[in-house]
């Protein structure tokens, strides 16, 4: 005796939402291309622009249809409006800029003080217990070690491909764009998670800053 099961997915009308252009046809292509070459950043922005919420809505939307390991999606993007927090994070970034160059660290530190003047300030953040969603032991063993390191990047990708359709889509509707990165210390953690309300669990990866710039941006 079989049981019937229904599928949690329509698959007809799923199908039917996958609409690639025919192989080889470069229209579609050309035009992503232009978006992708127009993806420049910039380190200041147009601070007395606002940027409108269909706006944030269309990014984010962008950004939730990235790819994910075990379509898990383990993003989270925190909309930050408040000058007076971003100024916050700001400071943060302004001390460990100067910070860096006292230590003299060869390495190309921007200047953090335009991130106060970013129109659009979202920040990235996930759960990192979101690696038990891919494949682990939970045995303490040397292999499962050997998993949980490789379902710790498999997140990390995970939520870059989300990010970086957000700045594709921040691009495509004439924005210039700002990854930060530099906050994968602890001490970033801690400074950044009082700020926004964000729970212990919870880790910030990076800053996507958007909007008009303050002077006109150039390739590098």
């Amino acid at each position: 005796m079989s049981e019937e099961t229904t599928s949690a997915v329509d698959l007809d009308a799923a199908e039917a939402e996958v609409d690639l252009p025919e192989i080889g046809d470069r229209s579609r292509y050309d035009a992503l291309m232009q978006v992708i070459r127009n993806r420049v950043t910039v380190r200041k922005f147009d601070a007395g622009y606002v940027v409108p919420e269909a706006h944030y809505d269309l990014i984010l939307e962008a950004a939730r249809h990235g790819p994910s390991g075990a379509n898990a999606q383990p993003w989270q993007y925190i909309v930050v409006r408040d000058a007076g927090v971003k100024q916050q994070i700001t400071d943060y970034f302004v001390a460990e800029q100067r910070f860096r160059a006292k230590a003299r660290m060869k390495f190309p530190t921007p200047d953090y003080r335009g991130l106060a003047t970013a129109p659009g300030f979202i920040v990235v953040c996930s759960d990192m217990r979101w690696i038990n969603a891919f494949p682990v032991l939970n045995d303490g063993s040397d292999l499962d070690r050997m998993y949980k390191e490789n379902a710790e990047r498999i997140l990390l990708q995970s939520v870059a491909a989300s990010t970086m359709s957000a700045h594709l889509a921040a691009a495509a509707l004439g924005y210039n764009v700002w990854w930060v990165t530099a906050i994968g210390q602890e001490e970033a953690q801690e400074a950044m998670r009082p700020l926004l309300g964000i729970p212990e669990e919870i880790s910030v990866l990076d800053i996507f800053l958007f909007g008009p710039p303050a002077a006109a941006p150039y390739k590098r």
